[in-house]
């Protein structure tokens, strides 16, 4: 019997067009969200956008829109990358500003200050827009946010509500010495040293007459809710909480596995903040979270200015779906950060997927179309030790190797038998060898699926229908 599995990412910020960074999440977890369903297990699927905060509303303004119907706009954008990326039909889309949402992060609220960790203060600090959040002194590198370093921080003073983090300090050095919890194993390491090093509480609202864009703070109009206190709420909001009228909440998040992905730089808000809001609100801790790198260009990280800014939509229109997916699983390292070129990524489409699998199947195929009477008979196989213990621990890379390796292995098995000449001297047994390519391309095939299931789709209904496909992958010069 297979396992509930809540599966979400993070929910980027409308502020900006789709980036490669958040389709590699997006891939990755697509990835997992098929495999897992391929070994039997039932998986709730989340995405979708972060709507509220400041950055929004000065970028709306910028455009002389209101905010809603500019947040309208690019979460259609989001929501578009379902299709453009080939995701799961079943993928939940949520939105911080739906109205469940809402009432959801209000609810959270009411919990946490139930729980007597919610309090109002005076405080002046500075604060930084890009990430919408306060800085201490030992966050700062020259002065300035290491996230955004070419932003000035702003000096704020003002009376906001504060959640006691310090609270929760030992209980989320208990929480992060699970191994486990965190992967990789040294992102958990890092998480619990910096809860070690001791824990101070943070802002969670701002004052509505500077910031009117967010969720309201309950019985207080003059605040509304910190972004991230609303935002981080979607990954329990979009399975019905509090209700819970499908139970959902109960079946995946409650009684399920829930797993995380985010990258790098989400440490502190979703394995500490977002931890220590559930355990104020009693409600179960993420089993795990998934933090993957980032995807750098030419050595540099990816910006409009140095005109190094890929576009995932642009690789999609000119190569495929498919081609994309593939190179995020292969070529982009699931942990550490990775440099993207054009230039490298056409190379590595053209020697996978044009000379490599597209080839491959190709050559198979034909065979089999010129010499077989009927389609060959294949037999599905389980999946083989190397590829789940890869795919188990999220590293694509490795599993994506092990296909690789699969079809080198068929090419030179062709150029061994040769069977374009035994089936001219020996018809039967050139059949028999010519069966046997056709079964194992079918047994990659199974492995293909979670990673390109389109290109998989189309190779195995070509063995089925005992006929060569049109041309996968076009080569690219």
């Amino acid at each position: 019997m297979g396992k509930n599995i809540f599966l979400t990412t993070t929910l980027p910020y409308v502020n900006a067009e789709p980036h490669i960074g958040f389709a590699l999440e997006l891939v990755h977890a697509d990835i997992i969200a098929r495999y897992r369903r391929l070994m039997g297990d039932e998986v709730f699927f989340n995405t979708g956008t972060d709507e509220h905060g400041q950055k929004i509303a000065q970028r709306a303004a910028e455009e002389g829109r209101d905010p809603q119907s500019y947040t309208d706009e690019y979460a259609a954008k989001f929501r578009f990358l379902k299709e453009r990326l080939g995701l799961s039909d079943d993928l939940h889309f949520i939105r911080t500003t739906d109205p469940h949402h809402k009432a959801a992060a209000q609810e959270m609220w009411r919990r946490c200050l139930a729980q007597g960790d919610i309090y109002k203060k005076k405080y002046k600090g500075l604060y930084c827009v890009g990430d919408e959040m306060f800085l201490k002194e030992s966050d700062l590198v020259e002065g300035k946010c290491p996230n955004h370093p070419t932003m000035e921080p702003q000096e704020i003073e003002e009376e906001n509500y504060f959640f006691r983090l310090s609270n929760y300090q030992g209980q989320l050095a208990e929480y992060l010495s699970r191994e486990g919890v965190i992967v990789p194993e040294w992102r958990r390491q890092e998480a619990l040293a910096f809860v070690q090093s001791g824990l101070e509480d943070f802002s969670i609202s701002r004052e509505k007459s500077r910031l009117s864009w967010g969720v309201a703070v309950p019985d207080d109009e003059a605040q509304v809710m910190y972004v991230w206190f609303d935002a981080l709420t979607n990954y329990i909001s979009t399975l019905g909480w509090p209700e819970d009228a499908e139970g959902n909440f109960e079946k995946f998040w409650e009684k399920g596995d829930t797993l995380q992905l985010a990258g790098k730089d989400q440490v502190r808000f979703q394995s500490i903040m977002w931890q220590a809001m559930l355990m104020s609100a009693g409600l179960p801790t993420t089993k795990q979270i998934f933090y993957h790198g980032f995807i750098t260009s030419g050595g540099q990280k990816m910006s409009k200015s140095l005109g190094n800014v890929i576009d995932p939509i642009k690789i999609v229109d000119e190569y495929g779906i498919d081609a994309l997916r593939y190179f995020l699983a292969r070529h982009v390292h699931p942990f550490e950060d990775s440099d993207v070129t054009m230039d490298t990524f056409k190379e590595a489409y053209n020697a996978d997927l044009a000379n490599g699998l597209g080839n491959l199947a190709a050559r198979i195929l034909q065979l089999a179309q010129s010499n077989l009477e009927r389609p060959a008979k294949v037999e599905f196989t389980p999946y083989p030790q190397a590829f789940t213990e890869a795919l188990s621990a999220y590293r694509f890379s490795d599993a994506a190797e092990y296909i690789a390796s699969r079809i080198q292995a068929l090419d030179q098995k062709i150029n061994k038998t040769e069977p374009f000449k035994v089936v001219k001297s020996d018809p039967e047994k050139g059949r028999e060898i010519i069966e046997d390519l056709v079964r194992e391309l079918a047994a990659i095939d199974l492995l293909l699926e979670p990673l390109v299931p389109e290109t998989s789709k189309k190779i195995i209904e070509a063995i089925l229908a005992n006929k060569k496909p049109e041309n996968l992958f076009p080569r690219k010069e």
